[in-house]
């Protein structure tokens, strides 16, 4: 079967069918990842996206267990060159044809994704649909433009009710945005004791736990559409520690009187290279975030930014400068992606540890 994508710029993108044709508006973003692309479908901060990879084979090597970041993907759709039908891999349990049929993901392939790679980052992301090779494209067109984008992407994504991953370190609340399993298991790797509540949880049920430090998790969307939250972080700071990833560090910014804006086609990726500011040393990193930090808006608001974006100069973390808070725009639990940041996690430990001695 043959499919479209349709922009709403008008152009129209031929391309053989797979998965689903539960077609959907979505934002239509690209990814430069070379592999990842299970970890990539199953983060939920893509809720309401339709994704394309850069990178021109997809599916080589199968779908599996173990490289799930969330149990039911939010994705709206999937876009590639190249589809390889018969994977090879040890790991392999089932073909990706199979698991976007399965969890009800349109797909189109055999598509000029560099051309249209070069569109997105001359134009900027856009909205898009799919649609079976002989509608109407006028049609298709007119509802594409008349259809608004979801806002409600993390209420959609994020628990609706508070569970327990139970160990007997250090006890962490991870505020649930839509965070990708990865998350939870740097933590539990380092032995915390962790209690995940959904993402409009008040402070007062958070500092009912009495948690040593609140892991800010990431999320789709845009973190001025979820001002409850940005309220409950603005009070637990200074009574607990936090740690901000991707969104949640856009919310600690918001939080403190920062400003976030727009990306013109964000950092989706596992190539991003990114600049220490204490030392200078460089990390590459895993990304997914269409809105970053106005760095300038950080003065007067008690933050710094401690890491620097090297391909757009954007800001890629910040610490409070008398509170123990800090966040990073990428990803260190880097599923999928380079490990380079994973010590991140363990300065969040030592500095919960930290916090606990001086209380005693």
């Amino acid at each position: 079967m043959n499919r479209i994508l349709v922009l709403e710029d008008g152009s129209v993108w031929k391309g053989k069918a797979l998965g689903s044709s539960d077609y959907k508006v979505g934002e239509l973003v690209f990814n430069t990842s070379m592999t990842g692309y299970q970890e990539i479908l199953t983060d939920n901060s893509y809720c309401g996206q339709i994704v394309m990879m850069t990178y021109p084979l997809i599916g080589n090597y199968g779908i599996n267990r173990d490289d799930y970041e969330s149990i039911t993907p939010e994705v709206f759709g999937f876009v590639m060159k190249d589809y390889c039908e018969f994977p090879s891999n040890w790991r392999a349990q089932e073909t990706l044809g199979h698991f976007l049929e399965e969890q009800g993901i349109p797909a189109i392939y055999d598509v000029d994704t560099r051309a249209l790679t070069r569109r997105l980052r001359d134009k900027g992301v856009m909205k898009a649909v799919m649609a079976d090779a002989d509608a109407n494209v006028e049609e298709v067109l007119e509802n594409l433009r008349n259809t608004d984008l979801i806002t409600d992407q993390v209420d959609r994504v994020s628990v609706d009710r508070i569970y327990s991953v139970p160990n007997r370190g250090m006890k962490v609340v991870l505020m649930d945005f839509g965070a990708k399993l990865g998350i939870v298991r740097e933590l539990s790797a380092r032995g915390c004791d962790v209690i995940v509540v959904p993402y409009d949880t008040p402070a007062e049920t958070i500092l009912r736990f009495h948690p040593d430090g609140v892991m800010l998790t990431n999320g789709p969307g845009n973190p001025e559409d979820i001002p409850t939250a940005i309220e409950t972080i603005r009070n637990l700071m200074g009574k607990t520690v936090i740690f901000g990833i991707c969104l949640g560090h856009q919310l600690i910014s918001l939080a403190c009187g920062a400003k976030t804006y727009k990306l013109k086609f964000g950092h989706r990726g596992g190539n991003h290279p990114v600049v220490c500011l204490d030392d200078g040393h460089v990390e590459i990193t895993s990304q997914n975030h269409g809105y970053a930090v106005d760095i300038d808006s950080l003065e007067g608001t008690g933050l710094e930014m401690t890491h620097q974006a090297l391909n757009d100069k954007s800001c890629e973390g910040v610490r409070h400068t008398s509170l123990p808070v800090f966040s990073v725009q990428f990803h260190p639990e880097a599923n999928a992606g380079p490990e380079d940041s994973k010590d991140l996690f363990d300065q969040f430990i030592d500095l919960m540890k930290s916090e606990k001695e001086k209380k005693k």
